[in-house]
């Protein structure tokens, strides 16, 4: 049975669920009610949703004065536009002056594949992570996704959620429970480390099933918490095994790859560190998901292989 589920539909039901609970949640889009999915949210509160028009950086003020006005302030729209559009009202009106405002990056990543660079958001983490006093998660399944952003909404202050923008598969347990900063380790092993964040959670799992099947034995890990992060229990975590792979739909540089490099130079672990995703210096491949992910090296076929090639000293192909 698929247990694949679309994260902005997932949204918009704990959107419904929080104002059914009393919650003031007040979303604001960009002429973006379709990338939002925001249609069964109107139908239920038809007086609740802003829309500024294709105007990212009024979006986000908009947000940060309802938010000053005791609303829960979400906003709704494709990352690029978000992030890059929206830079200064973000880093000044919400994170700046602690607005309680959720911004939710849609479609992240390549998630928009032919569309190219121009709709790519491959920069998105590395951007907020150079911004102060705002929280940033990047769920990689439906339950998580829940989870998450029921805590977001809860939670007093900015948060920035990094939503894929395809259907995503379950990859925890119905018991699963999420905790900010957590580390989630989905499969123990010691011959190597695979870590992804967001939608290359899937990609890992499924690597380590290729590579289990070949007798080799990796550490997963999952991390949808890039801020707050355990990077204790992560040192911890690598210090014992001699390779480390990361995958994310990002660039190389500032996203998962980045924090996994700063907590094993920090914390003085002798391993090897492999970052797959988009190379320093290139944009993604124009292509549908499972293209460019091939493309660039990190679908689960090529992260197996490289893994193995790791481990044998041999090359990669």
């Amino acid at each position: 049975m698929d247990n694949s589920e679309h994260l902005a539909n997932v949204m918009v039901e704990r959107f419904i669920a929080a104002v059914n609970r009393g919650i003031d949640l007040v979303p604001v889009v960009a002429d973006s009610t379709s990338t939002a999915k925001i249609a069964p949210f109107i139908k239920e509160f038809p007086d609740r949703l802003v829309n500024v028009g294709i105007a990212e950086q009024a979006m986000v003020g908009t947000a940060a004065g309802l938010a000053l006005g005791g609303k829960v302030a979400v906003t709704c729209n494709a990352a690029p536009f978000l992030i890059s559009r929206s830079n200064e009202q973000v880093k000044v009106d919400v994170c700046y002056n602690n607005t309680n405002v959720k911004l939710f990056g849609l479609n992240s990543g390549a998630s928009y594949g032919p569309l190219a660079s121009t709709h790519h958001s491959i920069d998105d983490i590395s951007i907020v992570r150079g911004f102060g006093n705002i929280e940033i998660y990047a769920p990689s399944s439906p339950n998580q996704c829940r989870q998450i952003i029921d805590y977001a909404i809860e939670k007093i202050g900015p948060v920035y959620i990094r939503l894929d923008g395809k259907a995503l598969p379950e990859i925890y347990p119905d018991d699963y429970q999420f905790v900010p900063g957590q580390i989630d380790v989905l499969h123990q092993g010691d011959d190597i480390a695979l870590i992804a964040m967001g939608s290359t959670g899937y990609e890992i799992v499924e690597a380590a099933h290729q590579l289990e099947n070949q007798g080799i034995h990796p550490l997963v890990i999952n991390i949808a918490s890039i801020r707050p992060c355990d990077r204790d229990r992560l040192a911890q975590l690598l210090k014992d095994v001699p390779f480390v792979i990361s995958a994310e739909e990002h660039n190389v540089n500032g996203g998962i790859g980045s924090l996994v490099a700063e907590v094993i130079s920090e914390y003085g672990i002798h391993c090897q560190l492999t970052r797959l995703g988009i190379a320093d210096g290139q944009y993604a491949w124009a292509a549908d998901r499972k293209s460019l992910r091939a493309h660039h090296g990190f679908d689960a076929e090529h992260i197996a292989l490289k893994a193995k090639a790791l481990l044998t000293g041999g090359a990669c192909v």
